[in-house]
């Protein structure tokens, strides 16, 4: 609908025709004319595409209906008034087509080249539709415009790649954006790929023993188109006689040393043939097989015994960490047992005032200074320097004194007010005590 409206409130002006034009080639034409005495005229349509909204001289709305791709352009409405002379409008036409989206595969050959293997078209869209492709193929696209008569664009996209028998029957989508879409259109598409037949020969469990019967071997196979054609045979030549062929399947009646060969399983489709070899290995007598419950049973009860083992050795270890004597060598001020293990144990009292512990002087007319013999032989020791010590070491605090009890006596060779023994069974001299 092309709206054209001329309102006016002044009775002087008075409009006698109403034109619409179009620009062609640089021309206008008209395209449908209104004058009072004569009816609508439309000079380049008479199939009834085109009318007035209203036939009036005030309202000019042309309905085109309905619409053909030729009729986008550019319009002039005119009014023809007096006194004033012509007044017009312009308007464009913009005509939108909604394109015919359809996808497909095509069939190719397994190869290493490079080739489209499916094609996605946007057809007779305006504006042009804009295709992309989804997939986790690897592969790439292109794409082509054709504009058609009508001003309609028909666009083309491929999506190329390596040709393998793995990409048969995946999907990938086609992705269409056009103007007159509301949201992209996708358009799914199932690759068909031709690969001569996938082999492999099942039936074979490694426990072919003389005088079987009923082993079976199955030749199982893909591919495309399907394959359809099975033949068996022997490196050797023609099968056993206890062998049956029945399609795609080998039946042994009854293991025999003649069974002790290799089966060769031929597999025909249109695009190739595929063999494949099983040896065959045939025993004596069958081998012993391990039940899967046995086993179950076997690992339950080696998981068991090793949790028990782990524990008993924790508790022995813990048990034998709680059970260790304490640390050797801790000095105790409250208690000192003399000797170094062997001699036999003597009883000894606690005195907290010893005469040792008091200054030592000398004798009246004895100017020399005096030694104390030492213990077990060693050397003796000035009693002045002895006095040097004992007030240094008064400055820590008084020491622990012991001394043998009435009737009994220290070890031989033994000063008891210098030595003191440790819970070792070694003796050390009172004096050297580490601070």
């Amino acid at each position: 609908m092309l709206q054209c409206l001329f309102p006016t409130t002044s009775s002087e002006i008075k409009v006698s025709q109403v034109t619409w034009m179009k620009e062609m080639g640089g021309k206008k034409q008209n395209v449908a004319v209104y004058l009072p005495d004569h009816k609508p005229n439309f000079p380049l349509d008479n199939s009834g595409r085109l009318r007035f909204l209203n036939v009036s001289l005030q309202d000019a709305t042309l309905i085109i209906q309905p619409l053909r791709m030729s009729d986008e352009g550019t319009y002039i409405c005119e009014f023809a008034t007096y006194p004033h002379g012509n007044e017009d409008g312009v308007t464009k036409l913009s005509i939108l087509a909604r394109p015919t989206n359809t996808a497909e595969s095509r069939k190719v050959v397994v190869g290493n080249t490079t080739i489209p293997v499916a094609v996605c078209t946007s057809a007779n869209g305006k504006p042009p539709a804009r295709i992309t492709w989804t997939s986790s193929l690897p592969g790439n696209f292109n794409a082509s415009e054709v504009t058609n008569e009508d001003g309609t664009v028909t666009v083309t996209s491929q999506f190329n790649m390596v040709p393998m028998a793995a990409a048969d029957q995946q999907q990938i989508t086609c992705v269409i954006n056009q103007r007159t879409l509301a949201k992209p259109e996708n358009v799914l598409v199932t690759l068909s790929v031709l690969y001569p037949p996938q082999v492999t020969i099942d039936g074979y469990d490694d426990n072919w023993y003389m005088s079987r019967s009923e082993a079976v071997l199955q030749c199982v196979a893909k591919g495309n188109p399907k394959p359809t054609h099975y033949s068996w045979s022997t490196a050797s030549g023609p099968l056993p006689p206890t062998v049956q062929v029945q399609g795609d399947r080998l039946v042994v009646q009854s293991v025999n040393a003649a069974v002790n060969t290799t089966f060769i399983c031929q597999v025909t489709n249109s695009v190739g043939t595929t063999r494949v070899e099983q040896i065959i290995l045939v025993r004596e007598h069958p081998m012993r097989l391990q039940s899967s419950a046995g086993a179950v049973a076997g690992g339950l009860v080696g998981g068991i015994l090793a949790l028990a083992l782990l524990g008993a050795l924790v508790f022995f270890l813990l048990r034998r960490r709680r059970a260790r004597p304490p640390v050797k060598g801790v000095y105790d001020p409250t208690t000192r047992v003399f000797g170094n293990g062997a001699a036999p144990p003597h009883t000894f009292t606690y005195r907290p005032d010893s005469e040792l512990d008091r200054p030592l002087k000398a004798a009246p007319g004895e100017g020399a200074p005096r030694e104390r013999p030492g213990p077990y032989g060693y050397p003796g020791q000035r009693l002045e320097e002895e006095e040097e010590e004992k007030e240094r070491f008064d400055e820590v605090g008084p020491m622990l004194q012991l001394s043998a009890p009435p009737g009994h006596r220290a070890p031989s060779g033994y000063e008891e007010d210098d030595m003191e023994s440790q819970h070792d069974g070694s003796i050390i001299s009172k004096t050297a005590v580490f601070v």
